[in-house]
This record gives structure tokens, sequence and C-alpha cells, in this order.
């Protein structure tokens, strides 16, 4: 019996604005719950940050809430705000638009909206379930401030100033905080996209040598294998021959059985070219071999072995066996005859592998000279860290050996074998896609950044110029005071009042004398200069039944 997870509704963008992804019934069990709203992976690092980040939200918040009420509520203030940070990675929706609806009552949440805003702008992916959120918690923000009005402000500086405080303490922070989510993941593109050009270069690398190495291996089997197959077959006739003499058919059944070990070993090269995860052929192990063919050739061949023997990688014991072939071959085409020391030598650190051949008792009969065999020796064992020197000897001999290190079997076996490697050299331009174009994200966070700034920027400059408007409306001149008179009409006397602040003259109205009963009064800052700096002169004038029947000037603080 199998279980389908089966996805639960959601009731539009705004439950998708508080959840980062749909819910499941699998995801409504307690543990799934818990991995929801706190997401891991935690490692000890993630613990020790996320446990620093809560507290220093906490404690800030309690603080903060501190000076509008007693030790209780910011203590309440603390915990809610630590406990919600810890919340903000699992469920960045919801923890900001409780924070807004929180904000505009209790000061103590000004940390957390800052967290709140860079951590929804960080996870909150999709443009429209981002906008929900903001602009739910931005609903939250007015209904809040505007319904308990905590610090007694009109209607419109209490918009003026729970917007420009949203805009700075929750839009800039996610604006910041979308612009590192989005330069993160251009980042994790652009090395995934580079680690695939990378392989696919190696790749083309690779399948270019594996042409190449099978065109070689072709021109080699049509062309020397047909030859040592005639070499083969007509060696083989010559044997038979009843006119040649007993030395004539040992020498052609040594041709005949040269002849054989060329086709084995070409057939192990062709092999190996079209196949390079085949072991190469010949080591060590094979140079005894190499002895033997020598002596039934007819020269005299010596073998020695000194030191401990050592296990060697496959590239090493190859190359120590083509350097034996090599010396071998020279000494037969350029000395034949004169007698061959075949010495290898266990050192601590290396191999040392030499070839040395005495002066030949007659004049070499002009062998072709290549040059080639050296030339690849010396390749072969500079890929794996070895040396190769070859030098005639006083006596008029010859002499090749080679130095092989016990560990230079990583860069030979890749480079021999001809797999892969760091240094691409294909012989061919390696023409890459041009990549896209692609648009920074610096450049529209910076824009909504920028946007973010000059709205605040304009909202403060509208609500200097209301403050310096609303000072105005409540200043009365002293000139102006000092010439009413009581009596006179309450409609004349408005006429030369400004038309006043409740909000710049609220806090003196408790202040100063006692107010006339049933009279209503009004109340002004005077333009003159106070006594002290920490006092106001204030002017109230009282009017009843449509008259002017008290006027007071007072200092208040």
């Amino acid at each position: 019996m199998t279980t389908r997870t089966t996805a639960l509704r959601t009731p539009g963008p705004l439950l998708g604005a508080l959840l980062p992804t749909a819910p499941t019934r699998a995801d409504l069990r307690p543990r799934a719950l818990l991995r929801r709203v706190l997401p891991g992976p935690w490692g000890t690092l993630k613990v020790v940050s996320e446990g620093v980040a809560a507290v220093v939200v906490g404690g800030l918040g309690g603080l903060i809430q501190l000076a509008d009420s007693g030790p209780a509520g910011a203590l309440a203030a603390g915990l809610a705000g630590a406990v919600l940070c810890l919340l903000r990675r699992g469920l960045p929706g919801t923890v900001l638009v409780v924070t807004g609806a929180a904000i505009g009552g209790y000061g103590g949440f000004l940390p957390l909206l800052v967290a709140a805003g860079w951590s929804a702008g960080y996870r909150i992916t999709r443009p429209l379930l981002l906008t929900v959120a903001f602009c739910t918690a931005f609903t939250g923000v007015l209904i809040t401030a505007l319904g308990l009005n905590t610090d007694g402000l009109p209607v419109r500086a209490n918009l003026v100033v729970s917007t420009v405080g949203f805009l700075l303490l929750a839009v800039l922070p996610a604006v910041v905080g979308r612009y590192r989510a989005q330069r993160r993941a251009l980042l994790s593109a652009l090395q995934e996209r580079n680690a695939q050009l990378v392989r696919e270069r190696v790749m083309i690398a690779h399948q270019a040598r594996l042409r190449e190495r099978h065109r070689i291996a072709q021109d080699m089997h049509d062309s020397l294998g047909h030859q040592l197959a005639l070499i083969s077959v007509h060696t083989g006739a010559l044997e038979v021959d009843r006119t040649l003499t007993a030395p004539q058919r040992e020498a052609v059944g040594v041709l005949r059985q040269a002849a054989t070990g060329a086709m084995r070993e070409l057939r192990e090269v062709v092999g190996l070219l079209r196949d390079d995860t085949l072991p190469e052929a010949g080591g060590v192990e094979a140079v005894e071999r190499l002895a033997e063919a020598s002596r039934a050739a007819g020269a005299k061949v010596a073998l020695e072995r000194s030191g401990e023997p050592r296990p060697l990688p496959a590239a090493a014991g190859h190359a120590a066996y083509r350097i034996v072939q090599e010396g071998l071959t020279n000494a037969h085409k350029h000395a034949p005859g004169a007698p061959i020391s075949v010495a290898l030598r266990y050192e601590p650190d290396a191999l040392v592998v030499e070839v040395h051949n005495g002066p030949a008792p007659e004049t070499a009969d002009g062998a072709v000279r290549g040059g080639q065999g050296l030339t690849g020796l010396r390749e072969r064992a500079r890929l794996l860290g070895g040396m190769v020197h070859a030098s005639p000897t006083p006596e008029g001999g010859f002499r090749l050996a080679g130095v092989l290190p016990y560990d230079g079997a990583g860069r030979g076996e890749g480079a021999a074998a001809g797999g892969p490697s760091d240094e691409l050299d294909l012989g061919f331009p390696v023409v890459l896609p041009e990549p896209l174009p692609r648009r920074s994200p610096a450049l529209g966070c910076a824009i909504g950044a920028g946007l973010v700034l000059l709205a605040s920027l304009g909202a403060l400059v509208w609500a200097a110029l209301t403050f310096f408007q609303m000072l105005g409306n409540a200043t009365l001149s002293r000139e102006t005071f000092d010439g009413l008179r009581v009596g006179t009409s309450e409609q004349e006397v408005r006429s030369v009042l400004p038309p006043g602040s409740r909000m710049m003259t609220g806090e003196y109205r408790d202040q100063g004398p006692p107010v006339p009963a049933d009279a209503s009064c009004a109340w002004f800052m005077s333009d003159e200069d106070s006594a002290s700096i920490e006092t106001e002169t204030v002017l109230r004038l009282c009017f009843r039944d449509g008259r002017l029947v008290d006027k007071q000037h007072y200092p208040a603080r």
C-alpha cells in the first residue's frame, strides 16, 4: 500500500507569501512542521550565528521597549523578538507581517523589522509573493499606528512617519537581501557553467586524442602489420628450404621469431592505441625475454640485477622495458657482435636501467640512424619525473642509462596513455559558445534602493515643510495678542488669529491658570523669545457666548 502526498490548496497569494512553499498533508506532522519553521542544516556555526542574532535582536528590542513601558513589557517584547528572529528563515513572510502589525504600537520590534525585511527579500524569490508580503505588512503598520497612535501624532504626520520608517527599516534591507540572493544565485550559476565548460573541453580533447590514436593505430596495422606478415611468411618458407645450410637455417629461424615477436608487440601497441584503458605491454619482468631473444640472435648479453626489488607503477615498468629494448636494438644495429651488459639497479628512490655495449669488432654496415628512439625515451622519462642519458664510452662503446623514480606514475600514466589532462593542447582552437547577456542584479537592486531613498527623502522633506507650517499655524505675535480686548466678539478675534495646531500646543493645555467655566479656549505659542530654553511662552484666549472672556500668557515646559 502506497501513500500519496496531497498538496493542500492555498487561498490565493497571501498564504503563499506567508509560507515559502505550498504545504502538504505530510508537512502537517509535528516533525515536518519543525523542519519547515526551522530549516537546516544546523551546523555549529549556524547555531551560534542564529543564537547571537536572536539575542541581539531581542536585547535591543527590550531596551527600546523599556523606554515606553515597564520591565514586564520590555521582557515580553524582547522574548517575542528573539523567537520571531529564529523563525524568520523558515517563515519569512509570516514574521514580516506579524512584525509589521506590532511595530505600529510597540517600538521594541524595530530591530526585528530590519531582520525580517532582509530575510524576506533574501528568501522569497517570487516577486508577486514578495510584493504581497510587504503590502500586507505595511497595511498592518498603518492600522496599528493609526489605531493606537501612542505618540499622539496627527493623521498626516503619523502616515509620513509610518511610511518613511517602513521604507527605511523594512524595504531597504529587503532590497539589499534581494541583491545578495540574486548575486549568490548568479555566482552559483556561473560556477556551474564554468565547470560544465571545463568538462566539455576535456571531453573534446579526449575525443580528439582518441580519433588521432585510432587513425595512427589503423595506419600501423595496415602498413607495418602487412610488411611484418610478409617477412614472417618468407622467413618461414626459407626455414624449410633444403638448399640452406644449418647456420643459415638457424639465422632464418631467428629472423622469423623476431618478426613474430614484432607482430605481437605491434598488436599490443595497436590495441593500446585503440583502448587507452588497457595496460601497457612490457615491464621489468619482460626484460629477461629481451635478453633471451638477443642471445638467440647470437649476441652476448649479460643481465645483472642488484638491490631489493620493489613493485613499480605500470608506466615506470614499461619505460624500463623500452630503455632496454632501445639499447639492445642500437647495439645490434651499430655494434654487431659486441658484448652487451644490461643492469637493473634498485636504488632507494629510483630504478636505474643501464645498457652498455663494447666497441664493434668490425665496422658497422651503415645501419639506418633515425634518432627518434632516444627522443621518445627522454620524453617518456621526463613525464615520469626521471631522465635518460646516452653517450659513447671512452673505450669506443656506447652507454644508455635511465633513472625512473618509484613514485613517478601519476603524470606519466595519464600522459603516456593519452588520457585527458589539465593542460589541453588540441592543435586547433576550441570555440566556446558565447555567454548569453545577463542583467546584473546590482543594477536592479541599486535602482530599487535609490527609489526607496528618494521616496524617504521626499517624505522627510514633506514632513519638514508640514512641521514648519504647523509651527506657523501655532505661533501668535505678542503684538496681536496685546491688541486684543476682553469683550471683543469671537468672530472678530478669530479673524486675526492663525489656524492653530493642536499637535504643537497639546502638551501646554494642562498648564497655566484654570480655564473659565463653560469657556472654549485656543492656545498659541508666542513669537517672542522665552526667558529659558526649557520653557515656552504660551498665549491662551478663551471664549464664551461669542465673546472673548479671558486672555492669559504664561510660561510652560
